[in-house]
């Protein structure tokens, strides 16, 4: 799965692009993504112009991949972590859990197929057990069917996001451009 990581992170950085101070950005200054936030709390105080790109792909693969365990997840179905830790960057590691909880509740035919899960926020145990069941119940084109799942609830919650604070409406269209990108090429 390391190589996969690269390709994230490397598709990742280029689509965050360099440094980027948009005035309807929370955030504030960032590059690569990162905000200041985040890099001072990751031990860097320099100009986020000159913020290194060794510690953007450090901080993306231990907080956002490795930390939330989406890489155990990668092990079982590997597009449904692409999902979460895409997820994870833009909304944070434990929204993007809570949706895949969500989802396998929302699919196991009323626990016939496996006993609902807590909405914990963390991928744990239970969660990586019923994305097992999952799997071996219904396969790739399951695994094609949660991702989309996935990218119906992070859509609907930028159009949240939009609608509750109009300075977001700034970037929905580029969130969603992003997101039905993806699920319309259907790289499961």
């Amino acid at each position: 799965m390391a190589n996969s990581i690269d390709r994230l992170l490397d598709e990742l950085i280029q689509r965050e692009g360099g440094f980027v101070n948009h005035p309807d950005d929370r955030g504030g200054p960032t590059k690569f993504g990162i905000t200041r936030q985040t890099a001072s709390a990751n031990g860097y105080n320099g100009a986020m112009r000159d913020f290194p790109r060794a510690l953007a792909l450090e901080i993306y693969t231990q907080r956002y991949w490795e930390a939330p365990r989406f890489d155990r997840v990668a092990e079982i179905a590997p597009h449904v972590a692409e999902e979460l830790f895409d997820t994870g960057v833009n909304m944070g590691p434990a929204v993007a859990t809570a949706f895949l909880q969500r989802a396998l509740n929302a699919l196991n035919r009323n626990a016939r197929d496996w006993a609902d899960i807590s909405l914990s926020r963390h991928v744990d145990e239970a969660t990586l057990a019923a994305l097992r069941s999952f799997i071996a119940r219904r396969g790739q084109g399951g695994e094609r069917v949660l991702v989309r799942a996935l990218d119906a609830l992070q859509g609907a919650r930028y159009i949240e996001l939009a609608e509750g604070r109009a300075a977001n409406e700034s970037f929905v269209y580029g969130w969603l451009a992003h997101r039905l990108g993806n699920a319309m090429e259907a790289t499961v």
